[in-house]
């Protein structure tokens, strides 16, 4: 394939646009390449500016469960944008945007819109740290909450370790109230909660871990957290953003069949529209001002446009439960062809599947936790994406992020992608 149009634009990207790119994982920096541009996109199939093809396994990250442009949701934009962008004061459809989260999340009373999942994460913080009158958070080393300050730390040595930055530009001072265990690790959890347990407001948490590859929560980790939680009067924040509305219309409360105290939701509950929500018990979500004393505010929460799509969405996914059956057996059909490469070529690299979420490991080990991911062999994956690119399949540039499935992904697409995969393990592996 060709890619001169995308370098040229990248050339001159990189003049205005720090790095080229609005968000780090878009450079392709981890895979030794230059990012390929993108023209448009359609159900499962994904177009560059220099007119090359693609399978899409990203679907931007995963909130195009129903495909590109999917015309049961785009159905009526323009008419939506003719009424006006942005108003600054209510809308209707907010109100019923958060019924139709509250009536499908089991435990949760009121919503808050926001603008991302990283404003959904750093305010549902804020809003435990007002509830509890505690300072402390705990979350878990590989998970990804958004860029706020206090949610950009990783573990030092140890099992049990006070946050320090991860960026630079994140005050010490900021991250010493952040702590950090080991994911999936109860023994480590039960200590930490031990010594520190009255000062600890709120624990957050990817119940699938979908920023270290493909790590599903062990049912007895999530079932000791929310014990020692209640325990404690911390409150258990789910970190949805990514299986939220995808890995079930009930998100991971209805696959895990675990209560939380709080959800964040992002960009899916936008159908790819920049959203993000956080919701809670009344008693909690009662401390958010204008009703409690807890701040947050934002002029575009609630967009009328996002709330559009996001609507049409969710009632889509409401009104076809059958979707998730069909998703993971897809995703079951991609992993199972995965596999059967693998045992082909002698490998016995680990493919996780949640959902319609699916990652090939690149490591012999069975990936648990963020330690485990990292045993992986990235200078293999890296010659893997690259050799898929060529084949005209698109996945994340990155070893440890998911491959996201669709309604839109057809039998076709995906023995196409399965051949794809086969090739390039094998070119990863001359």
């Amino acid at each position: 394939m060709e890619h001169k149009r995308s370098q040229a634009i990248y050339e001159e990207a990189v003049k205005y646009i720090p790095g080229g790119v609005n968000s780090p994982v878009r450079a392709f920096k981890s895979v030794g390449i230059d990012p390929i541009f993108i023209d448009r996109a359609h159900g499962s199939h994904i177009w560059d500016v220099d007119g090359n093809e693609y399978i899409d396994f990203i679907c931007s990250w995963g909130p195009l469960i129903l495909g590109h442009s999917n015309e049961r949701i785009t159905e009526g934009i323009s008419e939506m944008i003719a009424k006006g962008t942005s108003y600054g004061v209510p809308t209707q459809i907010e109100v019923e945007m958060a019924k139709l989260i509250v009536e499908a999340y089991k435990g949760v009373d009121q919503v808050r819109m926001v603008n991302s999942g990283t404003e959904a994460t750093m305010s549902a913080l804020r809003v435990a740290r007002g509830y509890t009158g505690r300072n402390k958070i705990l979350k878990f080393e590989g998970c990804y909450h958004g860029h706020s300050d206090a949610l950009l730390v990783k573990s030092g040595s140890g099992t049990i370790t006070y946050g320090v930055p991860t960026s630079p530009g994140v005050p010490a001072d900021v991250v010493k109230h952040t702590l950090v265990t080991p994911y999936n690790d109860i023994e480590a959890l039960e200590e930490i909660f031990k010594t520190q347990g009255e000062e600890i407001a709120a624990v957050i948490v990817e119940p699938i871990g979908g920023n270290m590859g493909v790590v599903p929560a062990k049912k007895d980790f999530l079932l000791a957290l929310r014990e020692i939680t209640k325990k404690y009067g911390t409150v258990l924040i789910f970190d949805e953003v990514i299986t939220g509305f995808r890995i079930a219309y009930g998100s991971s409360r209805e696959y895990f069949d675990i209560e939380p105290d709080m959800v964040c939701f992002g960009k899916i509950i936008g159908g790819g529209l920049p959203v993000g929500a956080y919701a809670g018990r009344k008693e909690i979500m009662d401390m958010v001002s204008p009703v409690g004393p807890v701040y947050q505010a934002g002029t575009l929460s609630g967009n009328p446009l996002a709330m559009y799509i996001g609507k049409k969405q969710l009632e889509v996914l409401r009104d076809n439960p059958q979707i998730y059956k069909e998703l993971e057996e897809k995703a079951i059909y991609l992993e199972t062809g995965i596999k059967a490469h693998l045992k082909e070529l002698g490998l016995n690299y680990h493919v996780a599947r949640a959902g319609s979420l699916v990652c090939l490991f690149f490591t012999d080990q069975v990936v648990r936790n963020y330690q485990d991911a990292m045993t992986c062999d990235i200078e293999r994956f890296n010659k893997y994406f690259k050799a898929l690119l060529e084949e005209g399949v698109l996945i994340g540039p990155a070893q440890f992020e998911a491959m996201f499935l669709s309604t839109a992904h057809t039998k076709e697409d995906l023995d196409k992608a399965l051949e794809a995969m086969g090739k390039a393990l094998r070119i990863a592996h001359q």
